[in-house]
């Protein structure tokens, strides 16, 4: 059977210094499988990721049968209705992918424009089965397809007696919330001083970075933390089996792969309870769930998994269970019964 081109639009720049997106990686897996695959955009500039876009949706319209549009908030949203805008002139039919756990607020002060970019697409998936449910009024048919990992590339170790190694790896943003990761170490460290934290991602240039690594001079942590920057998508199993406890902080979420990469590895996950990570996550045997933006119920969760050789064995094993359903194996085949339906 021959296999339709596709053209993905979404965010490629990981090649221009950004982070390796899970659409690049379906990218290479399709093209694997036999797909014709185009990408766009993989312009570092926001204001000029439009215009690339559009440029390749025009251009390209000969190269490809199918496109797939990565939807999220704000700007990007405008971005996702203008390209579809295209395509439908073009008579190209379309996958919408919904993410970013902003969406769900975005959609509730722009419920016309969320409902009819959602009602113009041939099909629409989601990693995510609370925006699954909240959208199924205005689309019924939205398929759950969550985000995946290459499950061989995260050995597992069990985390019997774990060390008191910390690590946090999202982008440093105010969304991600990595002060709060900062402040419940502090309270950790009042009852284990050998305590390390580790905290790697991009800049995302809101002052974040700054703001942490100002908090951690003034509080007189810098010999106890670690702060890189972006590394590259390979290297992310190795720093995180560093550590034994993963830190999540995030104030709003739709799937979160570095959770599930950390997992994968059989660190201790400590999270909080925000979006999807409630409904995919056990609580107390697959993660524990904190409320957000509370450094103290954060700290007592680490205390609990380095005082409680048993919950932090069961949670370390659950977790790399829970992570070995999410393996490419099985999310890709997924993807090819949808792109080979249009």
């Amino acid at each position: 059977m021959t296999k339709p081109g596709l053209l993905m639009v979404g965010y490629f720049l990981s090649g221009k210094g950004g982070v390796r997106s899970v659409s690049e990686e379906l990218a290479l897996r399709l093209a694997k499988r036999g797909y014709p695959i185009l990408t766009t955009s993989d312009q570092p500039n926001r204001y000029l990721r439009l215009p690339f876009m559009l440029r390749d949706v025009i251009c390209h319209r000969h190269e490809y049968q199918v496109a797939t549009v990565e939807v999220y908030y704000g700007w990007a949203f405008l971005w996702a209705e203008i390209v579809c805008w295209s395509l439908r002139l073009l008579k190209k039919p379309y996958v919408l992918t919904l993410h970013g756990g902003c969406l769900l607020d975005f959609a509730r002060r722009w419920p016309y424009r969320v409902r009819r970019l959602l009602l113009s697409a041939q099909a629409v998936t989601t990693p995510s089965t609370l925006f699954q449910t909240t959208f199924s009024p205005w689309r019924s048919d939205i398929v759950y397809l969550p985000n995946a990992i290459e499950i061989a590339h995260y050995p597992f170790y069990h985390r019997v007696s774990p060390r008191v190694n910390l690590i946090w790896l999202r982008a440093f943003e105010k969304l991600y919330n990595p002060l709060l990761a900062l402040r419940a170490f502090l309270l950790v460290l009042d009852e284990f001083p050998h305590a390390r934290l580790t905290m790697i991602g991009p800049d995302k240039g809101d002052g974040t970075r700054q703001e942490v690594e100002s908090q951690s001079s003034r509080l007189g942590l810098d010999s106890h933390i670690r702060i890189l920057g972006a590394i590259p998508k390979v290297d992310v199993p190795y720093h995180l089996a560093q550590a034994d406890i993963f830190l999540n902080t995030t104030r709003y979420e739709s799937f979160g792969v570095a959770v599930m990469e950390a997992a994968a590895l059989g660190l201790c996950i400590v999270s909080t309870r925000v979006g999807e990570l409630p409904r995919l996550w056990e609580a107390d045997a697959e993660a524990l769930l904190v409320a957000s933006d509370n450094a103290v119920e954060m700290a007592y969760a680490i205390r609990r998994i380095l005082t409680d050789k048993h919950l932090s064995s069961k949670l370390s094993l659950n977790a790399r269970h829970k992570a070995e359903q999410f393996d490419w194996s099985i999310i890709l085949p997924q993807w090819e019964v949808i792109l080979d339906s249009l």
